[in-house]
């Protein structure tokens, strides 16, 4: 049986169909049964457990529990005018991208491939983080053959908490995903010969995203020991951020490609947090990554 049919059919046995005047209540039948037969899964499964094998009625249970799931679900589809094909088909786009099959290759295109060698952000780059001390202060300063970029930095928060490295998260950005408005500024890098990409992609706004991105992203990794032994992110974390980006040219970059670049530059912070320093080097054309300790 297909999808639409069956929600089709379902929605013939619905006792509680949407009315002008019982919009919402019609909505709130259909997500209050889908949680308790959530429940009654939980519950039969908990039978299975304590009873074993002398629960022969598990496989049947399941199934029935398991049908009147489906049958809210449909039922709730169609009050908001969403079929189940659709709902099947958007999951399973939104599986494939976070877990590609073994041997799906991700895009292989730079995102600046088609603009002049003079705008593209450099194949491969060494940037070196170094702490010195400044008026002072201890500041870290970056590097790209021994000329400084942008200003030197600090935590800028009243407990240290190694925010000043942050730039790994950039430089990740960079090689994996082939984008970074604010290391094009930083480098000089914009796109002049096409305004619009000039305006949408190099400019302000995308560089507040990044940023802003980075310190959103920080802030929840501080929360799970900075991504240490993790090999997953939250997957509503990963939809707010591919959210921020929708309108720019990143958006072509999949959610697994955004939760291997982020898991990675945390292991480049971790390791410029360690030394105190050290150097990044990244390779665009392999999606690349790595650092170097200090001499």
């Amino acid at each position: 049986m297909e999808l639409n049919e069956y929600q089709r059919r379902a929605n013939l046995t619905d006792q509680r169909p949407t009315t002008e005047d019982a919009d919402e209540m019609a909505l709130v039948f259909p997500l209050m049964g889908i949680a308790s037969e959530v429940g009654s899964l939980v519950t039969q499964y908990k039978k299975h457990v304590r009873d074993g094998d002398a629960y022969v009625l598990f496989g049947e249970r399941i199934k029935e529990e398991l049908g009147d799931v489906l049958w809210y679900v449909a039922n709730l589809g169609h009050k908001l005018e969403l079929d189940l094909d659709g709902i099947a088909r958007l999951n399973l786009q939104r599986t494939a991208e976070r877990w590609p099959q073994e041997g799906e290759a991700l895009p292989s295109g730079l995102l600046d491939d088609s603009f002049p060698e003079a705008e593209r952000l450099p194949r491969e780059l060494t940037i070196v983080f170094e702490e010195t001390e400044i008026e002072g202060r201890m500041k870290l300063v970056l590097t790209k053959d021994g000329t400084q970029l942008g200003d030197p930095l600090v935590d800028m928060n009243r407990d240290p908490d190694g925010y000043r490295f942050h730039d790994a998260f950039h430089l990740s950005y960079a090689a994996l995903l082939g984008w970074s408005p604010l290391l094009r500024s930083l480098l000089g890098l914009k796109r002049d010969s096409d305004p619009e990409v000039r305006e949408v992609d190099d400019a302000g706004r995308a560089m507040f995203i990044e940023e802003g991105l980075s310190a959103f992203i920080f802030n929840y990794a501080s929360e799970y020991k900075f991504f240490e032994g993790s090999s997953h992110i939250d997957s509503e974390v990963l939809r707010t951020i591919t959210g921020m980006v929708s309108h720019l040219e990143v958006r072509v970059r999949t959610i697994k490609e955004w939760q291997e670049a982020i898991l990675r530059s945390f292991e480049i912070w971790r390791d410029l947090m360690k030394y105190g320093g050290g150097a990044v080097h990244l390779d665009l054309p392999r999606r690349t990554i790595t650092f170097e300790p200090p001499a």
